[in-house]
């Protein structure tokens, strides 16, 4: 059962079960809700979630008459949202003094009443956001002294003239959207309101603009305000209403329902002073859907900075009005217009800045746009259609920024040919494109200080030297464009580069080598994600500028100190997701002082003892090492997903002689074993031969001999030696192990107990198998201990002939045994078989009972 399940506020938890027998888990949970009537009790009774301690309450869809209870007096951040409040009173927020943001939306308000906020000295931000509101008294927001925002959207406004906000002299921010307001009159508090920085009628019912409705905005400068009209239907703007008015920027996007209206409303903003001019469509809420000649000739007595036209659909095949009120304008931005082809450029353009995003070019149209000759930044991007470079820039000797990304541009032999007469072009984005091939031709742009061609699909870097005329260049982004680096010249005239990303392309053999040796001025290099797996030791010799290196997401090792010595400038290293197991001493040590940011996550560290100067290291470079949520332990299998910062270092500190005798203990203890595992059956036949000793008296004679053979002469010995002398007269008896022998006893003790302690003598039949055989040299070392402790020779020597005697020289015991005793040779010949049999009888008769 989970307790904290069980506790939570869910109403589905304390429904009543239907007649009959409650279910056990319903009875758990009741029993558990006994047990713990205090944590029950402080669910129910504290519906407010304490996001920040002490700072930020959110309680929301609450049916309460007050600031609640548990909300402390220290609150800066209060959401009441959604509750049901109805009405403030006086003093309302007494409670809570020092909140800065109150958040009243939907909570069902229709009255505030005088000094509702009263107490809110501090208050910044106060939303009322969809509330009925029906009355509000004269000093209903009088104490806000430090009110910045104010959100009055969606509150059945219909006028401004009551609205009781003229003392608030703080004010930046006004949001009057979605109500019901149908005139723009301002009253004369507005005068007062010297702060204010943004007023939005967003989607309301204004329809008229008269001369005379801002004239509250001509007592006070209000070149940094922002106006804005937008979603609402506006039909005609009185000429001179906006004359004389400075504004720092005006949106009238979806402002009017058709083309007339627009066309002459236009015409009303003669006079105007303002920043930035917004007039388009919403997506969603075009009115408007065809660019028709002359719409926008009203704005040719507008002085302005910026203008911005957004989302028309249809243009007529005759654009060129398009530019003829803006051509003095300073910055043009066109915004999601099916434009195709660019209108005729006035004569004498002032056109510094000129946009078009999401257009729909098919070409570049660098013929006409060549004849904005004060161009100096251009910027054609996200052209679904744009896939063509053909034409040429010409004689734009201003321009400083072309941007041409997020097209489908196709096109070969770049950069030169395409920037005739550009020799101040510094910025060249051609990212985001299809592919581009490279001709190693800069002379035109030979000024450029920065070139992005990051995911757009190269031709020609990385097989001979594209980049050589960009001398000046500073900054270079070619990440993601399928380059394989096969010359080490590939970066050859970049001498003044300062930033080098290359990410997710590649290098011959997977292998960084000296590419770098000509960037003695780089600061930033990224070569993450390019299938890394080694790097040689003089690939950052020249490198003692850098600053930040990324090298992750490769397959990269080892940490060699040797390698990133030379960066003694580095203050950041992204080395993580490699294959990294641990930074060694001598790493640790030739990272720079200046290193500020490091990370090593995700890569494959092993946590054991072994490593506990790197994990002590760990623990101890907290602030410098990043995303360490993620430096987890790969192995031992023990540790697997454990974070290195919980590894625990005690238990590795262990007193030096603690390991020292510990480690001679185990040293010992491996010699003992290893001498008992390899002299195990001497040492037990030590054992039973100190037992001998003292009971040598009480040995048997159950047996006439016992025989040592392998077993691979068991023939031979049952038909030469067993069969006629146990068959002869006298009969003998020998002891045979796999006759003999008891089962279920160890082998050493039968061969002890039942063979030489119950045997007078001792056969043994050497041949070529017997020297081979470990268990026959063993027994036979043992018969010779045991004639040595009886004191008497009982050894009977059984040389066969087919015995090596290279073999037998090897088996230096056995060999000097026979130097010094006689011994018996079996041939196989019948008068050699008789004179064998006579011998060794009379041997075995001589060791019979005394």
């Amino acid at each position: 059962i989970d307790t904290h399940a069980a506790l939570s506020c869910t109403p589905g938890l304390l429904k009543m079960p239907r007649r009959g027998a409650l279910p056990l888990r319903t009875l758990v949970v009741l029993l558990q809700l006994a047990l713990v009537p205090s944590q029950l009790a402080g669910c129910l009774l504290n519906p407010c979630l304490e996001v920040i301690a002490n700072k930020t309450f959110r309680c929301t869809g609450l049916n309460i008459s007050g600031v609640p209870a548990e909300v402390p007096n220290t609150t800066q951040n209060l959401d009441l949202s959604f509750s049901n409040l109805k009405s403030l009173g006086s003093n309302y927020f007494s409670p809570v003094p020092e909140l800065q943001l109150l958040d009243l939306t939907r909570c069902h308000l229709h009255t505030i009443e005088d000094n509702s906020f009263k107490d809110l000295s501090k208050l910044s931000t106060l939303i009322l956001t969809a509330n009925s509101l029906q009355y509000l008294g004269t000093a209903a927001f009088y104490g806000l002294t430090s009110l910045k925002k104010l959100v009055l959207v969606e509150t059945n406004l219909t006028s401004l003239t009551d609205l009781p906000i003229g003392h608030l002299h703080t004010l930046n921010e006004l949001n009057l959207g979605h109500n019901n307001i149908a005139s723009l009159k301002l009253p004369k508090y507005f005068s007062n309101l010297t702060s204010l920085r943004h007023l939005s009628f967003t989607s309301n019912k204004i329809t008229y603009i008269s001369k005379g409705d801002l004239d509250a905005f001509r007592e006070v400068n209000r070149i940094n305000l922002t106006l804005v009209l937008s979603l609402n239907n506006i039909k005609y703007i009185e000429p001179g209403s906006f004359a004389k008015i400075h504004l720092g920027e005006l949106v009238l996007k979806s402002s009017f329902e058709d083309f007339n209206g627009m066309c002459t409303s236009l015409q009303g903003l003669t006079g105007l002073h303002v920043n930035r001019l917004i007039v388009g469509e919403f997506n969603d809420r075009q009115r408007l859907v065809d660019f028709q000649r002359g719409l926008l000739s009203g704005l040719c007595h507008v002085q302005m900075q910026e203008f911005v036209l957004i989302s028309f659909r249809e243009f007529e095949d005759n654009t060129d009005t398009l530019f003829n009120c803006i051509g003095n304008v300073s910055s043009i931005r066109l915004v999601d217009l099916r434009l195709e082809e660019v209108s005729e450029v006035p004569v004498l353009s002032q056109v510094k800045h000129l946009e078009c995003k999401k257009c729909k070019f098919k070409e570049v149209p660098a013929v006409k746009l060549s004849l904005f000759k004060e161009l100096r930044v251009l910027r054609i991007t996200k052209s679904k259609h744009l896939n063509t470079f053909h034409q040429k820039f010409w004689g734009l000797s201003n321009l400083e920024v072309i941007d041409l990304s997020e097209n489908r541009l196709s096109f070969t032999s770049c950069c030169s040919p395409q920037f005739r007469e550009c020799p101040n072009l510094k910025h060249l984005n051609l990212s985001f494109n299809s592919d581009i091939s490279m001709t190693g031709d800069f002379i035109n742009v030979k000024n450029l200080l920065y070139l992005d061609l990051q995911h757009t699909k190269l031709f020609g870097p990385g097989s001979y030297p594209v980049f050589l005329s960009l001398q000046k260049l500073i900054y270079l982004d070619i990440s993601y464009t399928r380059t394989h680096v096969k010359s080490q010249c590939t970066f050859c005239g970049l001498n003044s580069l300062k930033v080098l990303k290359m990410a997710g392309n590649s290098f011959e053999n997977n292998k960084l080598a000296n590419n770098f040796k000509n960037l003695s001025h780089l600061h930033t290099l990224d070569i993450s994600n390019c299938k890394l797996v080694q790097v040689d030791q003089s690939t950052f010799d020249a490198l003692s500028e850098l600053k930040e290196l990324n090298i992750s997401n490769n397959k990269l090792l080892i940490f060699d100190p040797v390698v990133y010595k030379p960066l003694q400038a580095l203050t950041a290293l992204d080395f993580s997701n490699n294959q990294l197991s641990v930074l060694l001493d001598s790493a640790l040590e030739i990272l720079p002082d200046s290193l500020v940011l490091l990370d090593i996550s995700q890569n494959l560290f092993e946590c054991s003892c072994v490593n506990l100067n790197f994990l002590k290291w760990i623990k101890e470079k907290q602030e410098l090492l990043q995303n360490k949520e993620l430096m987890i332990c790969h192995t031992p299998a023990y540790m697997k997903n454990v974070n290195l910062s919980s590894f625990y270092l005690s238990s590795c500190q262990l007193k030096a002689s603690t390991v020292t005798s510990s480690v001679i203990m185990l040293l010992a203890a491996a010699v003992f074993l290893f001498l008992i595992y390899k002299y195990y059956f001497q040492l037990y036949y030590s054992l039973v031969l100190l037992s001998g000793c003292k009971h040598s008296a009480e040995r048997g004679d159950t047996y006439d001999a016992f025989v040592i053979h392998s077993s691979k002469d068991q023939e031979w010995v049952m038909r030469e030696l067993v069969e006629p002398l146990e068959g002869g007269k006298p009969p003998f008896q020998f002891c045979l192990y796999y006759r003999d022998f008891l089962p279920g006893v160890p082998i050493v003790t039968n061969i002890i107990q039942e063979g030489f302690l119950s045997s007078r003598n001792v056969i043994a039949v050497i041949s070529t198998d017997f020297l081979e055989s470990k268990w026959c040299s063993f027994e036979f070392d043992i018969a010779q201990s045991w004639q040595l402790v009886e004191g008497k020779a009982g050894i009977i020597m059984i040389v066969l002939e087919e015995v090596n005697k290279a073999l037998l020289r090897q088996r230096l015991g056995l060999s000097r045994y026979l130097r010094r005793n006689t011994y018996l040779e079996w041939k196989n010949k019948e008068i050699s078989r008789h004179i064998f049999w006579r011998q060794l009888t009379g041997v075995l008769l001589e060791g019979g009972k005394p």
